[in-house]
């Protein structure tokens, strides 16, 4: 009787009838859509599915279901469409990661349908394509036509032929604009049909057929002896426990398909098909592990975590220590407690180029409980890892900002490293900062939150001071290793010493004689790829410049082109000016590519690599020149900031800085706090292992706050000086802040939408809680091809500053600002 309620209960259940539909369109709303009956009994928050919007068909999320139309929704049910066709039988995404978009979507006033499709692997998402074919009335009308030559008449014979042909097809062939305005033609005369056809998705489980030995008792009976092909199949199979990958044996045996087949048929063995994972580090050389002995520092630090993680109540901790201090010690150790207790870690690093390094290491310590995700890997192994993930054989991840939405159930720990790191910033549509949603994730899930770095963000070690965080510190290196010893070289003396601008000091030269004399190894940083930054005509002065960015061109030697380093757009290396067509060109400044080149020709005897994005962009090179540096069989790196944090080279004990003056002068208000960062940050490359280090900054401003702290290595006084800058000067972390992009091809158009949004800002801002600035032409004013105006918001109160906005932004759309050209950035990191 009990169960006969049980199933009448579930079976008298109401069924949705709505969807509410999160769509990755820059649009901050939903949409709601009919539930047609066929889908009512499998949809689940969570799920995706195809829907109708405007004259195109687009893969949604479901983000809530209802039985009604609520009164707040305000939707006539004859408004509605209906949904198309449901993609999953089982939800991508969890109600942890709904509530986590929802939440990252509305502080950053993104769409949320965008955070949603950011939040999946890449290549998950069914794509729907326009067909075209020709109807009974087209075929007719063909006949009756004579000229071939009018493209109207291509395309119909076109249609003819192929049968049904997709509309990107037509538009490669004829031309998308064309193509577009004749298809509509043909529609409108009943001489064509559209209609749209769901594209399977790019990524699938890779599958592969194998082998396997089948037990005895399960041979057919016969008495037949093996050849000695099969006899060696048998012996291959038992020697891999029984299975192996199809081709693989054929390859080891050296043996033709047939002789597996007829085994097969004898029953002694199946042939069957096999989910394949892909895995990163399937090639990879892990550490050996090392029982390390924690220092009394690291003792204490992790006392305080793990205590904190037995409570399982959220807390957020800033771990301070000094570069060497042992924090990736106490981040492995503090997930072997998480793990125990049965829950799951995350952990973020801000670039790729240290995922290598950390993976390794948590592999060789967790083994397959590990899975790694950023856009490096391939769309197939991002894929299987995020799989491994979300069916929970994977309980740590690793990985860059969208890792902070992997879909990891019972999360007990979250680690981000390097939290002051810039990277962990999404500069384009969806805008979030990594970090800040993670300390969010971690309090949704009432998890631990470990903020590790040791040159904090202002605003993480303000919070710190506030209460906000837990300050936890290591200022001590392990073993009591002393911080490289750093010196800051006055350029100016130099120009007076040489009579010329010289891009070595003799002091950075003897010290990289000295240290390779020694057999050490040295990293010099030069945060500017390129051969030179710009070319200059000496004749009349003009420099070549991007066409459609605000920004000189820089040269690259190697690839014998200028590029913009904005938009990637590149031109040959001229061999004469283009404005008036003088011979004299001046290749000015210096970038990595120069630097290289130039250490090459003077020490001809050392063996010099380079690491920045153009050495770097095929797979695994990045890795495979820091593993070659690791085992001694590099002398020299020389590269931009990629080199400056994670990295642990015991045998360097030089890092040469070439020049940071240009990060100093950017018109941002952080500048002098990543300049002190960046050098923090790589003077702790030198002198890791028993030797002492040494560090030489090359400046023509040695008297700059931020230098001479960072030559100190002493992060207290730097903050004691820039905190009160900030103080003064209402920039965060005493203020919230909000930059305001209208970026346009059109100048007037950008300006004219610029001047509605500050109209509706000044009205919103009745109260003056807020300071308005602008518009004013953005620091990089064109970049791709736009003009660029910027708008800055600032206030004292965070909800008065998004209250301010939102109805500006709403009054503006009503003034017929358009939206689409407008981007809002929260918590801005970069004011260029």
């Amino acid at each position: 009787m009990q169960n006969f309620a049980v199933t009448t209960f579930l079976q008298d259940k109401p069924k949705p009838k709505y969807v509410e539909v999160a769509l990755p369109i820059p649009l901050r709303q939903t949409f709601t859509y009919i539930l047609p009956v066929g889908l009512q009994d499998n949809i689940k928050t969570g799920a995706r599915l195809l829907v109708p919007f405007g004259k195109r068909q687009i893969t949604g999320y479901a983000v809530a279901l209802h039985e009604n139309l609520s009164l707040e929704l305000e939707i006539e049910e004859s408004a509605l469409k209906e949904a198309i066709e449901l993609l999953d039988a089982e939800p991508l995404l969890t109600e942890e990661i709904i509530k986590l978009t929802q939440w990252t979507a509305d502080y950053y006033a993104s769409s949320w349908g965008e955070v949603l499709k950011a939040a999946l692997p890449a290549g998950i998402n069914a794509s729907v394509e326009q067909v075209i074919s020709i109807t009974a009335r087209g075929r007719d009308e063909l006949i009756k036509v004579s000229s071939a030559k009018i493209v109207k008449v291509q395309i119909l014979r076109y249609l003819s032929e192929s049968n049904e042909i997709s509309a990107r097809e037509l538009g490669k062939k004829f031309g998308v604009s064309k193509a577009q305005r004749i298809i509509r033609e043909l529609v409108n005369e009943s001489w064509a049909s559209v209609f749209h056809r769901t594209l399977t998705t790019q990524v699938k489980p890779k599958r592969r057929k194998a082998v396997r030995l089948l037990p005895p008792e399960l041979h057919q009976s016969n008495n037949k002896p093996l050849t000695a092909a099969q006899q060696k199949i048998i012996d291959i199979l038992l020697q891999e426990n029984g299975e192996i990958i199809f081709t693989d044996l054929i390859e080891k045996t050296d043996t033709s398909a047939s002789s597996i087949n007829t085994l097969a048929k004898r029953g002694i063995v199946e042939i069957f098909v096999q989910e394949v994972r892909r895995d990163p580090l399937e090639n990879a050389n892990l550490p050996d592990l090392q029982d390390f002995v924690l220092t009394d520092g690291q003792e204490k630090v992790l006392s305080e975590i793990q205590n904190a993680l037995q409570k399982e109540k959220y807390k957020a901790f800033l771990l301070h220590g000094v570069t060497g201090s042992g924090k990736t010690e106490i981040y492995i150790r503090a997930m072997k407690t998480t793990l125990k207790k049965g829950k799951t870690a995350l952990m973020l690093v801000p670039e790729i180029a240290l995922t290598p390094i950390f993976s390794r290491r948590l592999r060789a310590v967790f083994g397959d409980e590990v899975a790694i995700l950023h856009s490096h890997l391939s769309t197939g192994e991002r894929f299987d890892e995020w799989r491994r993930l979300r069916n929970g054989t994977a309980r740590i991840v690793i990985g860059t900002r969208s890792a902070v939405f992997a879909p990891l159930e019972n999360i007990g720990l979250i680690i981000i490293d390097e939290e002051h790191d810039g990277s962990y910033r999404q500069h384009e549509m969806p805008f979030y900062n990594g970090r800040d949603v993670a300390v969010v994730r971690a309090n949704f899930a009432n998890a631990i939150v470990v903020l590790g770095s040791a040159t904090p963000a202002l605003e993480t070690f303000h919070n710190s001071h506030i209460g906000k965080y837990e300050y936890l510190s290591l200022p001590n290196r392990v073993e009591n290793r002393p911080l490289a010893q750093a010196e800051l070289v006055d350029m100016r003396e130099v120009f007076s010493a040489e009579g010329k601008n010289a891009v070595f000091s003799p002091q950075l030269i003897e010290a990289i004689e000295d240290a390779h004399g020694k057999g050490e190894q040295s990293i010099i940083l030069l945060n500017r790829r390129g051969f030179s930054s710009f070319v200059l005509c000496r004749t009349c002065g003009e420099t070549i410049r991007c066409h459609n960015c605000d920004i000189t061109l820089t040269f690259h030697k190697r690839d014998a082109k200028l590029i913009c380093h904005y938009c990637n757009h590149r031109e040959k290396t001229p061999t004469k000016c283009p404005f008036c067509e003088s011979k004299f060109l001046f290749f000015v400044g210096e970038g990595t590519e120069q630097i290289e080149d130039i250490l090459r020709r003077k020490f001809s005897n050392l063996r010099i690599a380079r690491v920045d994005r153009d050495s770097t962009s095929r797979k695994n090179e990045l890795e495979t020149t820091l593993s070659e540096f690791s085992e001694g069989r590099i002398d020299m790196l020389v590269g931009t900031q990629m080199l400056a944090k994670g990295h642990d080279f015991p045998n360097v004990t030089l890092v040469g800085v070439v020049s940071v003056d240009a990060g100093l002068a950017m018109p941002d208000f952080r500048s002098a706090e990543r300049t002190f960062q960046l050098l923090t940050q790589v003077a702790g490359r030198a002198g890791r292992g028993s030797l002492q280090g040494r560090v030489l900054i090359q400046t023509y401003h040695p008297e700059h706050y931020a230098l001479q702290h960072a030559s100190t290595q002493n992060y207290d006084d730097f903050y004691e000086v820039e905190i009160n800058f900030r103080k003064k000067l209402n920039y965060p972390p005493f203020v919230a802040l909000a930059s305001i992009l209208i970026k346009h091809e059109n100048y007037n158009f950008a300006f004219d939408n610029a001047a509605i949004l500050r109209e509706c800002l000044q009205k919103a801002n009745g109260e003056k809680n807020c300071i308005i600035l602008g518009p004013a032409p953005a620091p990089l004013s064109r970049l791709k091809g736009e003009h660029r105006l910027q708008i800055l918001v600032k206030a004292r109160n965070r909800a008065k500053l998004r209250e301010t906005l939102d109805f500006a932004l709403v009054e503006a759309q009503e003034k017929f600002c358009d939206l689409r050209i407008v981007n809002v950035e929260i918590d801005p990191v970069n004011l260029m």
